[in-house]
């Protein structure tokens, strides 16, 4: 029987208050696994890779992080990896990770909602239950996984959607694809196969522009003023704005700059509906609507897109065969056109 690697990066799960009452990452690897609730019954070896809250993260932490999955995996004798982190932006660098990910071991991601000198802590059972993923043989082929709560996700499309509740994460697109309980697991569905990425730095600036009510185009032009090479655009409904956004895309899409088009909504694709400064304008505009993706993993798509291509066009281009999205192609992207 393989082992499983058990990386370990901080968030709530290593986490304990301070003298002001405020909780910490402090603890390390080896505690965590001398916590376990029950035996896995499979050889586990523990390594620090960071030890903060997922909210300190850079975008080259979660590069890095990766990268300590793919080593783990690259030795003999590992049957998975799983990766101990901050719920805050776990799906961030989940996502990243499962985009880069070539090969058909698990890694899976965890963590806990409440600290680790809570009485009822939650990190313990959610670790032992992501050790029972990874060293699962039908963990396999089904990419980057996040187990918490006794419910397993694909990382694609899993977010954080509960600030304190233990069930942190859900999939609303997707669902669940998978139990595990006390030891015991049962996957329900596999996650489609997607195009991946080779890992680069992710060294080009993308941020993310709120759209709401009134807005007007101060913020998407200060942040390209501040050189993001990409935007992404958390637009209201299937991803509509105003008539001053869509003159901001087009005019910042013929400069080269990326745009891609999300929403604030819950679930749901983003879609090319309406006219008027409406989702139809922002897409001809050269806006490239996300899919599914939300907000926080369209960044990370379009930071390693830019990060692997250099080119804008080439990064659009690769940024609509990874949404998959046909209710929002129906308008061809144009990075870098005049309008």
């Amino acid at each position: 029987m393989g082992k499983v690697v058990v990386l370990s990066t901080g968030g709530t799960i290593a986490s304990r208050q301070n003298e002001r009452g405020a909780s910490l990452a402090s603890d390390e690897v080896k505690t965590l696994l001398g916590r376990l609730p029950f035996d896995v019954a499979v050889p586990v070896e523990g390594r620090d890779v960071l030890c903060v809250g997922s909210y300190l993260l850079t975008p080259a932490d979660m590069a890095d992080i990766a990268r300590e999955a793919r080593r783990a995996l690259g030795e003999d004798g590992v049957s998975g990896v799983v990766v101990t982190h901050g719920t805050d932006t776990m799906e961030e660098t989940a996502f990243l990770a499962d985009l880069v990910h070539d090969d058909p071991r698990p890694v899976v991601f965890t963590g806990a909602q409440r600290p680790a000198d809570a009485a009822d802590t939650d990190g313990p059972r959610n670790l032992a239950d992501a050790i029972i993923v990874a060293a699962d043989e039908r963990a396999r082929g089904r990419g980057v996984l996040i187990t918490f709560d006794g419910a397993v996700f694909a990382a694609r499309g899993t977010r954080k959607t509960q600030t304190l509740a233990a069930a942190a994460f859900s999939s609303p697109d997707n669902g669940q694809i998978g139990l595990v309980r006390e030891g015991a697991l049962m996957f329900t569905a596999a996650p489609a196969p997607r195009p991946r990425v080779e890992l680069s730095d992710l060294d080009a600036r993308v941020d993310i522009v709120a759209l709401y009510p009134g807005i007007d185009t101060a913020a998407l032009d200060a942040v390209v003023a501040a050189g993001a090479a990409g935007v992404v655009l958390e637009a209201t409904g299937a991803g509509n704005a105003n008539h001053e956004i869509r003159d901001a895309v087009a005019r910042h899409t013929a400069a080269g700059i990326v745009v891609a088009l999300s929403t604030r909504v819950h679930a749901g694709p983003v879609a090319g509906l309406y006219g008027n400064g409406g989702g139809v304008d922002l897409i001809e505009a050269g806006a490239v609507p996300t899919g599914m993706l939300r907000p926080s993993q369209a960044r990370i798509l379009l930071m390693a897109l830019l990060a692997r291509h250099r080119d804008p066009v080439r990064a659009a281009q690769e940024l609509t065969r990874h949404a998959e999205n046909p209710f929002g192609a129906r308008i061809p992207v144009s990075v870098g056109r005049k309008y």
